[in-house]
């Protein structure tokens, strides 16, 4: 499981380091971006994997947000940026593509579907994947500006 956690953190880094380039940031504060994403995303990977553990992943999605949220305020003094210069990139990699991508199969299908049956089943499908979505990122927001006010006079500081 070591090694899945490592790959894990190694490809949310590689995605941070896009997202922060599209973005532009200074150059220092890439190596922080992809130190957030990589944390931020095997947190929430051991959160959901791990034998004991199992949480689901809207509730894994908001722990593992927040705990980059924490990190990139008290981060943003060293960097001397705003925390979310690199907190916005670090969350990126943890959107929930696959549910949206499944959430639109689901409606198109539904749509196309034949019978009272399968509408109930891909509408099901839409609504699950659809909901899904929208509550991890509701979290992942949350999650993540919460530590933003709650250490306000950390988080402001940074820029001056």
């Amino acid at each position: 499981m070591l090694l899945q956690i490592l790959q894990d953190a190694l490809f949310a880094a590689i995605a941070a380091i896009g997202f922060s380039a599209i973005s532009n940031p200074p150059k220092r504060a890439y190596f922080y971006c992809a130190l957030l994403a990589a944390v931020g995303h095997s947190l929430r990977f051991v959160l959901m994997q791990a034998p004991g553990i199992g949480w689901h992943i809207i509730v894994a999605s908001v722990v593992a947000a927040f705990i980059i949220g924490v990190l990139a305020v008290f981060l943003s003094p060293k960097v001397k940026t705003p925390a979310e210069t690199c907190l916005f990139p670090a969350l990126l990699p943890m959107i929930p593509g696959i549910y949206a991508y499944k959430s639109f199969g689901g409606l198109a299908m539904s749509i196309l579907a034949i019978g009272e049956e399968s509408f109930n089943h891909y509408f099901y499908l839409f609504a699950y994947n659809g909901l899904t979505c929208l509550f991890i990122l509701i979290g992942m927001v949350t999650g993540a500006t919460i530590p933003i006010f709650l250490f306000k006079n950390i988080s402001f500081r940074a820029t001056r």
